[in-house]
């Protein structure tokens, strides 16, 4: 990988190279991270503290009640953690008889959140800063206010149009009865009182104690099912890592219930398709990868679920080479196609990365699901919850069927990327079904077509959508959107836009003998910072 001085796509961002890294979609949330390392911090106080940091700055994209995923290397180990959560007791598949689908918004799409368990357990196996410390800078900006930045502020706007009648959301997120403009200070009184609790009993309070029982009172007042006794048994779950080689590096991504997998399957396929003879911004290399995504997603959204409930079709089955080498000989070179499922075996958000001169790397993602999530905020307290229980189906012959205590299939995937040598790319791509996409897309830029993390952030992208579908970014070149054409994809153009559709990327890539290279995505507010 080289370093570039320019390069074709439409940003004014250089990578930035350092001993010690982060990037985030957010600069307070950047520098909070970077002033942990300054105090002698790891990389995990410095994801922490940047994560923490984010449920204040952007509410948008994730909360206390958020889910989160983790892999991270600790300089001789690769270790991937689970703290989403599981659904209610009380949601058996007859509670949502009659519905076409799970619900979007509401108490009724709220499972347990897990990103407090992610703080808890990354800093008890790894920090070396007290735990308190690592809500400092939060705790400050949710007393004192922080200027609202302009991404934020469009979707903020948005969400309040969509959300202001759910349980609380207008009495935390419009307390002047609208959405706050860029540039407007906003405070969060609740919510840093939130964060001093969970500090100070190191995450306690969130599960068992008074946070809650807020919780489930104001659960409770709404018949929602969500119980004491569903909180205190929640626990993040150190998973490990499922992976897949692509000539001299491997992907790792979180095993199921997230949709890593799909990243995963599709750089499996295109192993096994001439895209190693394309240059970068080649319209056969953009086919190939659209095709190929087309085909693990097609299988990982039928197969994908829990992975306690993954019985039928498995992991190892979806990652077999020569099942996706079938697979890959279903692509014609020349024309798309409108894949169905597979059958593997005859019988399926916020985003960090920071390093340190020590070594250590973390890949760190946690998220809300849709903005600012089913829209219910507890009153007082600042705690918006995730809607992942959408993430449910309600087909009774699905591994992913709604059920009690169990996890729903997860859109919300941390990245990491492995050489022989060791540890080469720590990254993601927040945003829904974006992010396996954005994976593979990051993953070639990097290692097969040799650009530094900002070119392969700034990039344009695209992304499958139904049928013959795809979406590309208005500053995809012209000649490449004339031949996807003509080889019969459906391509919308969407403006890089300030939301989910193309993902929010940061990237941090180990630099041969010393040091890191980082980029962070010019379609959000945030910045790759170090020293």
């Amino acid at each position: 990988m080289h370093l570039r001085s320019h390069h074709p796509y439409p940003s004014r961002r250089s990578a930035v190279s350092a001993d010690n890294m982060v990037a985030t979609s957010h600069p307070l949330a950047a520098q909070a991270g970077l002033s942990m390392l300054s105090r002698g911090g790891n990389a995990i106080d410095a994801a922490l503290a940047a994560a923490i940091t984010l449920t204040v700055v952007e509410p948008t994209g994730n909360g206390i009640g958020s889910d989160a995923f983790a892999i991270l290397w600790d300089g001789g180990e690769l270790h991937g953690l689970n703290a989403s959560g599981r659904s209610p007791a009380g949601w058996s598949p007859d509670r949502f008889d009659g519905l076409q689908k799970m619900p979007f918004h509401g108490w009724e799409s709220v499972t347990v959140p897990g990103a407090v368990s992610a703080w808890v357990s990354l800093s008890e196996k790894f920090g070396r800063l007290p735990f308190e410390s690592l809500f400092e800078p939060a705790i400050g900006y949710a007393e004192n206010g922080f200027a609202v930045s302009p991404v934020i502020a469009a979707l903020w706007q948005r969400g309040a149009a969509q959300l202001a009648k759910q349980p609380g959301f207008a009495g935390t997120f419009m307390p002047e009865g609208r959405a706050p403009v860029a540039g407007e200070y906003f405070s969060s009184p609740g919510h840093a009182t939130t964060l001093q609790r969970i500090a100070e009993t190191r995450g306690k309070a969130f599960y068992e104690g008074e946070i809650a029982e807020a919780i489930v009172a104001f659960a409770q007042k709404h018949n929602a099912a969500l119980s004491l006794e569903d909180l205190a048994t929640h626990q993040a779950d150190w998973c490990g890592t499922i992976s897949k080689g692509f000539d001299d590096v491997t992907l790792h991504e979180i095993p199921p219930n997230g949709q890593g997998i799909a990243a995963l399957m599709g750089l499996g396929i295109l192993s096994h398709t001439n895209i190693r003879d394309l240059g970068a911004d080649d319209p056969q290399a953009f086919h190939l990868q659209i095709e190929a995504m087309k085909l693990a997603l097609r299988d990982a959204e039928h197969y994908v679920a829990d992975l306690d409930h993954m019985r039928n079709i498995t992991v190892a089955d979806l990652l077999d080479d020569g099942y996706l080498a079938a697979r890959a000989k279903e692509i014609d070179t020349a024309r798309a196609t409108d894949f169905g499922v597979g059958a593997p075996r005859q019988g399926g958000t916020v985003y960090l990365t920071a390093a340190d001169a020590s070594g250590m790397m973390v890949s760190f993602i946690q998220s809300n699901y849709a903005g600012f999530g089913s829209g219910v905020v507890v009153p007082g307290t600042g705690v918006s919850l995730q809607n992942r229980g959408a993430g449910f189906s309600l087909n009774p012959l699905s591994q992913n069927r709604v059920g009690p205590r169990k996890r729903p299939f997860h859109t919300i995937i941390p990245g990491f990327l492995m050489g022989s040598a060791g540890p080469v790319m720590s990254f993601g791509v927040m945003g829904g079904p974006m992010q396996a996409q954005g994976h593979v897309q990051m993953v070639l830029r990097t290692q097969l077509f040799d650009q530094d993390p900002q070119m392969a952030v700034d990039a344009p992208r695209w992304r499958v959508t139904e049928g013959l579908g795809v979406a590309c970014e208005t500053t995809m070149p012209r000649d490449v959107l004339e031949a996807l054409r003509a080889m019969g994809h459906q391509v919308s153009l969407e403006a890089p836009d300030n939301a989910f559709g193309f993902g929010g990327a940061q990237l941090i890539h180990r630099l041969p003998g010393r040091g890191y290279v980082a980029g962070s995505d010019p379609r959000k507010d945030g910045m790759a910072v170090g020293f």
